[in-house]
């Protein structure tokens, strides 16, 4: 059965069409991955998905997107998280800087029920994440990068969700940081984590996924297995420097 499926999705910015009825696919278990350059429709995807707006929010012109085959169009983003469990990494991880990494992690339970013991799953982001352990009385503003690259990834998981979207996770790591956070969502993947994932770096997001469609400009102008588009001469060409 197929977890989550956006049908000819039609979204407008204003006056700015940003997708001209895409449509994919993701299935229980997998981790797929959307390619493209800036401006392609790829994050404009995950906040139509996700219904958590920009400032200047999204408009949903015709299409649908349907969660285990019941369209989501009009469910509020609070039901998104904590009835359906898909929780969104944003793109720039929007951390809380003034509070600590543990403060971060316990605010991310904020609609689950509090009469569950969080101390194993707070465990679990530690395990994941040995930095974390280190500094999780530290403020969050005062950590790296990668370190608030990995909070922003535990701080998601403490929501119970079950599907995670990321955008653009790798952006701004130092190489050892990237591979160190990718071997977690392949971790995480063969743990039973459902996978949708934005990445600028093409090469690195096809070498983890099982599958992947590429955006241009609002529309998918490919698709197909991960080793199929890493295959692709006009793939290679636009997005892995081949």
């Amino acid at each position: 059965m197929t977890l989550l499926a956006v049908e000819n999705l039609v979204v407008k910015y204003g006056n700015i069409q940003a997708l001209h009825g895409i449509n994919f696919h993701v299935n229980p278990g997998e981790i797929v991955t959307l390619i493209g350059a800036n401006g392609a429709g790829k994050t404009t995807s995950l906040y139509a998905i996700t219904r958590l707006p920009p400032p200047e929010a999204p408009r949903v012109v015709s299409g649908d997107i349907l969660f285990e085959g019941n369209s989501i169009l009009k469910t509020p983003p609070s039901t998104v998280v904590k009835d359906l469990k898909l929780a969104l990494v944003p793109e720039g991880r929007h951390i809380f800087g003034n509070l600590t990494v543990m403060e971060n992690l316990v605010l991310a339970t904020y609609a689950r029920d509090q009469k569950i013991d969080f101390s194993k799953e707070y465990q679990r982001i530690f395990d994941l994440f040995p930095r974390l352990a280190e500094r999780k009385d530290q403020r969050s503003e005062s950590l790296s990068g990668g370190e608030q690259q990995m909070l922003a990834v535990g701080r998601a998981l403490m929501t119970g969700c079950t599907f995670l979207l990321l955008d653009e996770p790798s952006m701004g790591l130092a190489p050892v940081l990237k591979y160190d956070l990718f071997r977690t969502l392949k971790r995480l993947n063969e743990e039973g984590m459902t996978i949708l994932l934005i990445e600028q770096n093409a090469n690195l997001a096809l070498h983890l996924a099982h599958r992947g469609y590429v955006l241009d400009t609002g529309e998918i102008v490919a698709e197909g297995t991960a080793e199929k588009l890493l295959g692709n001469p006009e793939v290679k060409k636009a997005y892995l420097g081949g």
